[in-house]
């Protein structure tokens, strides 16, 4: 019987101690590592930056809303309450989440307030196996006690929303106002009557930005993107990219305008940060936006018993760890096999260039959008599971569409699925 130790006790963590759980032949009760003391990961809303000198891991803010209905975020097996409205509030998505520890039995498996310091594989070899490598994990409860345990596979499922990504702007320390990461945003009332400026229009930037501008901010919303269409709040104007910061303070712009604001946020996305690893002992690069050689996009090529869930970006999240954790646990108990180290780092080079080539820039390798589908398709077939009924696809693009027509009023819209291939329009 297998032990395998998942890192984080997030979305992605729980559905991994989920379907370990539901396998009781092939692997023993897994160990999950949880550095804080509750389920439910990105979910944990907290006013607080810091708490007890140490930052939050979290990036709730106060007022967030889904941005995909409860229809498509949900794991296959498990639904939400039929009566929740489609897009919720992020207190009902970590109600779920707790939900679904509780249903599958995975509280008495998680080891709360312990960090994982450093996660190394160790070769070892037995009567049964010439060499195989098995994974020493160290790790520290609250109270400091160190532990150093031994298992034959880790599943990192730790997130991607915790360390903000700032990017280099020249001559920041010239700015004369607040600066700030979404991060470290909570709720909007405090910005009221100030002047914000919002670099990055991604989902958090627009959303933030309506917040604020609904709050009484004066908010200029600055992307790289062809100036939006769809109607906006009073109250929020667009620009260019922020590219550098004047020595008066003030900001200059990609088109070479000037202004000046009391706040400038960063909504600019979040760093890859393992500092349990050793990339290089792996084999792998972690840069800012990337991590590589990643087989299937969670496989080390050199240690196949090492996987990372739910490393991309611009998907179903849900669904997707489902997805991958089933193909990572299919390959621990040897019904699939994968190719030799130097095919996979052959494919994902591949893979790799084939972005570059069509002009995906380097820190967005790891978006999938469009591509999900397929990838969650080919997990399954691999690995012999269900796939995704289409129908969750299906409505997905719906709610993006929704989206581009009206940002502020898309949430306004529930949906039921009607089957594997349908849904509609509830009022």
């Amino acid at each position: 019987m297998l032990r395998v130790a998942v890192v984080g006790a997030g979305a992605a963590g729980l559905c991994a101690a989920k379907h370990i759980l539901s396998s009781p032949s092939s692997f023993a009760p897994p160990v999950v590592f949880e550095a804080t003391g509750g389920v439910g990961g990105t979910w944990c809303y907290t006013e607080h930056v810091h708490e007890d000198g140490r930052p939050v891991f979290s990036s709730m803010y106060r007022d967030l809303r889904t941005n995909l209905p409860k229809e498509v975020m949900m794991f296959p097996d498990f639904p939400f309450a039929s009566h929740l409205s489609s897009f919720l509030p992020h207190q009902e998505v970590l109600r779920y989440l707790e939900n679904y520890c509780q249903n599958h039995g995975v509280q008495p498996h998680i080891r709360f307030n312990t960090l994982v310091e450093r996660v190394k594989p160790v070769a070892m070899t037995t009567e049964a196996v010439r060499e195989k490598t098995v994974w020493e994990v160290t790790s520290s409860d609250a109270s400091g006690r160190r532990r150093v345990e031994t298992f034959d596979a880790v599943l990192v499922c730790s997130g991607h929303y915790s360390d903000p990504h700032i990017p280099d702007l020249p001559g920041i320390q010239h700015f004369k106002g607040q600066l700030l990461h979404s991060h470290s945003y909570r709720y909007a009332e405090p910005f009221s009557g100030q002047s914000v400026v919002v670099l990055g229009a991604k989902a958090s930037g627009l959303d933030i930005s309506i917040e604020l501008a609904k709050a009484g901010a004066r908010v200029t919303l600055s992307h790289g993107y062809p100036r939006f269409s769809f109607p906006l709040p009073a109250g929020i104007q667009q620009a260019s990219s922020v590219v550098a910061v004047q020595d008066d303070g003030s900001l200059l712009f990609q088109d070479g305008s000037l202004g000046r604001a009391d706040v400038l946020m960063f909504c600019t996305g979040y760093n890859f940060r393992y500092p349990f690893l050793d990339a290089a002992q792996l084999g792998l690069e972690v840069e800012d936006h990337l991590v590589t050689p990643l087989y299937r996009f969670m496989v080390p090529p050199a240690f196949p018993s090492l996987f990372f869930i739910g490393i991309c970006k611009i998907i179903c999240p849900f669904p997707n760890f489902n997805c991958q954790v089933q193909f990572a646990l299919a390959v621990l108990d040897g019904s699939i096999s994968l190719p030799s180290r130097t095919q996979m780092e052959d494919e994902v080079r591949g893979d790799l260039q084939r972005k570059l080539d069509r002009g995906v820039q380097r820190r967005h390798l790891l978006k999938m959008d469009q591509d999900q589908w397929q990838y969650c398709e080919g997990l399954a077939r691999s690995a012999g599971f269900p796939p995704l009924p289409p129908v969750v696809r299906s409505l997905y693009e719906e709610v993006w569409r929704q989206r581009q027509i009206h940002p502020e009023n898309y949430r306004n819209l529930n949906y039921r699925l009607v089957s594997d291939t349908q849904w509609e329009v509830v009022n």
